[in-house]
């Protein structure tokens, strides 16, 4: 088969990949590299196995049942848990594209530092609002196809470039540890690897790429299975290529400069230039994908609750209100000034979505009823349990850390 016919049957997961790997990863992954070094490389690795077990999932039962996780959620699960969904979904939403316009800010900013990081947000925001607005899928994902492999090929070519030899690899990969305080930073690094609620848009991107049957479930494995491929070697290499970097200069707007810097110290004025070319079409790439994705959530779950359910499109109003909505009002955020910090609450609360999803998950693919010889089996069950358990400790770790001192 030919690299184009591969390339065609690949496409929801490598936008899942790009919107994932934008924000959440990049600076997550960034502020624990420098703070810990290689020691949390497993992390992004976990993380991005984590999300691949929990997408899988997702996919299996839209493939079986035809409808979405909105649709399922709304119509199968308690009331309260609908709601509780909805309220997580405008909350985080307006966190999230405050993140990703600072994010974008800080990337233009450290390309073209005359202009402040608060005008490169906004204009960030208004561009992708115009493409997801007036574009279509097609466009859509061959743009984060672009995106997708510009991006792994610079931060792969400048973790090369600073590869600290195979022992500290080896050890951070092979070795879990948790350093004092470095619980928060491994939810950040897991929280941001591959995206959280954006996921659910995965099931949304499916339907656009016409994959609506169980005959689609093993193409849509494998798209998942290289676009985790991909994340988990982004988290690492960007760990990598941070390591070096003084954590005081990741508090601030200086962050992106920072990383920047030290890879030019390290490899030549070129590297540094490649890297943050990089990193600005990471966040941006992340803003689209989130921009196109999470009104079609706030789309279905609005006809949910209207009693008028059906597919949501993007010419929906419900759909173009909610872009509009992440577009415009969260830009208030650019004027706190501390972007980083705002992103890493991004990468958190993200986080502290995957135990629900791992949950609701549990609860609906194993109703063998509905879900036949596609329900759970014993390792999806296995995984699933470990997700939920192993996100639910390190939360109420954090809690009681936090709480302590």
């Amino acid at each position: 088969m030919s690299t184009d016919k591969k390339s065609a049957l690949l496409g929801p997961g490598l936008i899942l990949a790009a919107t994932g790997v934008g924000a959440g990863d990049l600076i997550a992954a960034s502020v624990t590299g420098a703070r810990y070094g290689t020691v949390l490389l497993w992390s992004a690795v976990v993380g991005a196995l984590v999300k691949f077990v929990l997408n899988e999932g997702l996919a299996r039962r839209q493939l079986r049942r035809g409808d979405s996780f909105l649709h399922d959620l709304c119509t199968t699960c308690p009331r309260w848990i609908t709601w509780y969904f909805g309220a997580y979904l405008v909350l985080w939403s307006f966190v999230v594209a405050g993140a990703l316009a600072a994010a974008c800010g800080l990337a233009a900013h450290a390309l073209v530092p005359a202009v402040p990081v608060w005008a490169w947000g906004i204009v960030h925001a208004v561009v992708a609002w115009v493409l997801v607005w007036f574009g279509r899928y097609t466009l859509f994902e061959n743009i984060m196809k672009w995106f997708v492999g510009m991006m792994v090929l610079v931060v792969l070519a400048c973790a090369v470039l600073t590869f600290p030899g195979f022992g500290p690899l080896l050890s951070g990969l092979l070795t879990p540890r948790l350093p004092s305080g470095s619980i928060a930073f491994v939810l950040g690094v897991m929280g941001g690897v591959g995206g959280s609620v954006t996921m659910l848009s995965h099931g949304y991107w499916m339907r656009e790429k016409g994959w609506r049957k169980t005959d689609d479930l093993g193409p849509a494995r494998m798209d998942l299975a290289v676009a985790y491929g991909l994340t988990g070697l982004f988290g690492v290499a960007v760990m990598i290529v941070s390591a070096g970097v003084q954590p005081e200069v990741m508090s601030g707007g200086q962050m992106v400069v920072g990383v920047g810097e030290h890879l030019g110290r390290a490899t030549g004025e070129t590297a540094r230039w490649v890297f943050l070319l990089g990193f600005w079409g990471a966040v941006f790439s992340s803003m689209l994908g989130v921009w196109q994705g999470v009104p079609y959530l706030f789309a279905d779950f609005q006809g949910h609750l209207a009693q008028t359910p059906r597919r949501p499109e993007p010419t929906d109003k419900a759909y173009r209100a909610f872009l509009s909505f992440m577009a415009f009002p969260p830009l208030v955020l650019l004027f706190v000034q501390k972007p980083v910090w705002i992103v890493m609450l991004y990468a958190v609360t993200g986080a502290l979505f995957l135990p629900f999803l791992a949950a609701v998950l549990l609860f609906l693919n194993n109703r063998r009823k509905e879900m036949g010889p596609f329900a759970n089996g014993k390792v999806a069950n296995v995984a699933a349990a470990l997700v939920l358990v192993f996100f639910v400790t390190l939360s109420v770790l954090e809690l009681i850390r936090r709480f302590s001192g």
